[in-house]
């Protein structure tokens, strides 16, 4: 299966829309590297509409990191979650929403 996957990867190829060059100055590379270290993306699996804020606001409170967790909305129901902490992410990795 592993091999499968591989394969497929090795076969995609980006559109001219798509292949965006992101430049990375040595300068402040370091830092900006380490600031995308704590990072997961979340999905919302549904077609209907719903609170975003609300939806984030619960999750953060049940998670208890009101204040340790940026998110960032990434794409339709798409979100990324940044951490402070690698423990707060393993956190939610492990317990779930």
């Amino acid at each position: 299966m592993a091999d499968d996957v591989t394969s497929i990867l090795e076969k995609m190829t980006l559109t001219s829309e798509e292949e965006e060059v992101i430049e990375i100055l040595e300068e402040g590379r370091k830092e900006q590297i380490e600031s995308y270290v704590f990072i997961l993306i979340g999905k919302f699996l549904t077609c209907r509409p719903f609170n975003r804020r609300a939806a984030i606001t619960t999750l953060k409170r049940a998670w208890g990191l009101e204040d340790g967790v940026q998110v960032l909305e990434v794409g339709t129901n798409l979100f990324q979650l940044k951490f402070q902490t690698e423990f707060a992410m393993d956190w939610v990795l492990k317990g779930g929403p």
